[in-house]
């Protein structure tokens, strides 16, 4: 994971010095949005409960 995280943040530093803030800040938001997909699939993320915390509704299980 430390090898994949040194990978992702040198594209992202390489995206924000050759094409700039904003090019980088869709990359991230991109990149982000693409992990969170790829662990609902891998069933690693259960939306539901996703969904009730950003609600405000608390779980005691």
């Amino acid at each position: 994971m430390t090898t994949l995280g040194i990978a992702v943040g040198g594209v992202l530093a390489l995206t924000w010095a050759l094409l700039g803030f904003w090019v980088f800040a869709f990359v991230a938001v991109a990149m982000l949005i693409g992990g969170l997909i790829g662990r609902v699939v891998d069933g690693r993320l259960d939306v539901s409960a996703l969904v009730d915390v950003f609600r405000g509704k608390r779980s005691s299980s």
